[in-house]
């Protein structure tokens, strides 16, 4: 008893058979989703061998990762939600065949690269934000701790695997790395099935139509809540200022002299920590204010990225680097628990989405960021620099937004039961 409360609740799997079948089925597709990451950013660094050219490869991202979310979010709000789930992930099929008919041969095209991950991020960005709508509504607020947990593990396994049997399959099958966007396809075919077996997923209160003003129902919704408001300061801050994923192949070649393999470990590290983070989890669910325990994490994660910079051995960063990791679970966890609990479930496409613009829009910033430092310095100070900011942006959201570090979800709760 006194061990299974350190490790993850797995109570919303068994309590609710759609939640479960939902998990399990994106459990296939995050994993193919993180091959292709991983190998999209190889790709680009072997042909152009430029740090700055990875970093483009977020700057594509950009503006589809951001505006897609609020767009999705919105008609989230105001259609089946399965059916849109089941749009996304066709046309998210499409594009990792566009990247696999590209890499056929030895010669790939830069510019697919750039036009299809951009693509598949702004699909993305509609599929994550209907998604967890969809899970929320398939259990209890008394489970959202857990089943964000969950949702959590889920992402960080295929974090792991993923970059790690990546990196295996560039050293097995370079240049030809066809075979690695085709098993993508398959995971999203995967996925796919599991979602047509849901029951229909209208919105409560039967949605509200998609127009602008819809989506700006959802920002008006931010108006004067602080606490929401700091979550997603707290994500920026972490994200813009500390997340170095496009210096990678750099550390990997040049810091670390090593080669595909080296690269493909230091993308699984953070996912490690973050899955050993999700797997150790049980204590989450007793922890009292959380936008403390959100604060904290931001602060160990800035400062192992900060370490990680300055290490020579490579054991020492993947160490820091999964450090980082379990760090950025945890305070994932606790923002989007907070998020979901703030929020109506009639807004919860539109805030959730809102949540993945500032989500998939941080790493974009962030690995411009780094690489636009890197070039007018070098890969170790832009990560040591990015680190530290992390830290001390931590203390001003704490000093700024204080009621954020006594928020407590247990008081939330309560209130509602009254």
């Amino acid at each position: 008893m006194g061990v299974s409360r350190h490790f993850v609740d797995i109570t919303p799997l068994r309590r609710f058979p759609q939640y479960r079948r939902l998990w399990t089925g994106y459990a296939v597709r995050q994993l193919g989703a993180q091959l292709t990451v991983t190998t999209v950013i190889y790709q680009v660094y072997t042909i152009t061998h430029s740090n700055l050219a990875v970093g483009y490869i977020s700057l594509a991202q950009l503006f589809p990762a951001i505006l897609a979310p609020m767009v999705g979010g919105a008609i989230a709000d105001a259609m089946d939600r399965r059916k849109l789930l089941v749009i996304t992930a066709v046309l998210m099929a499409l594009c990792a065949v566009g990247l696999a008919l590209n890499s056929t041969g030895s010669h790939p095209m830069l510019w697919p690269l750039y036009v299809l991950s951009a693509a598949s991020w702004g699909l993305n960005g509609i599929d994550g934000p209907t998604r967890t709508a969809v899970q929320m509504a398939l259990v209890d607020k008394e489970s959202f701790v857990a089943a964000n947990v969950l949702r959590q593990l889920l992402q960080q396994i295929s974090l792991v695997a993923g970059p790690s049997i990546a990196g295996l399959l560039i050293a097995a099958l370079s240049p030809h790395l066809d075979w690695v966007y085709w098993i993508d396809v398959i995971s999203t075919v995967g996925a796919l099935q599991a979602v047509v077996r849901l029951d229909p997923l209208p919105p409560q209160g039967g949605g509200r139509k998609f127009s602008l003003a819809s989506i700006g129902e959802g920002f008006a919704f931010l108006k004067g809540r602080r606490i929401i408001q700091a979550c997603f300061y707290a994500d920026l801050n972490a994200t813009i200022l500390g997340l170095p994923t496009s210096l990678f192949p750099y550390m990997a070649f040049s810091h670390f002299h090593g080669g595909a393999k080296t690269y493909g470990l230091l993308m699984a590290a953070p996912g490690i920590g973050a899955l050993l983070g999700s797997v150790l989890s049980g204590w989450t669910s007793r922890v009292v204010f959380q936008g403390r325990a959100v604060l904290i994490a931001i602060g160990v994660w800035g400062a192992a990225l900060a370490a990680f910079g300055v290490v020579p051995w490579l054991a020492a960063g993947v160490v820091l680097i999964g450090i980082a990791g379990w760090a950025d679970v945890i305070s994932a966890t606790f923002r989007n628990t907070i998020i979901q609990v703030e929020t109506p479930d009639q807004l919860r496409g539109r805030l959730t989405s809102i949540s993945s613009s500032v989500v998939q829009g941080g790493p974009r910033l962030g690995n411009l960021e780094a690489g636009l430092v890197a070039a007018v310095s070098n890969a170790p100070i832009s990560i040591v620099s990015g680190g530290l900011g992390c830290v001390a942006g931590a203390f001003l959201l704490a000093r700024f937004i204080p009621q954020f570090s006594r928020y407590s979800l247990v008081n939330q709760v309560q209130e509602e039961k009254i």
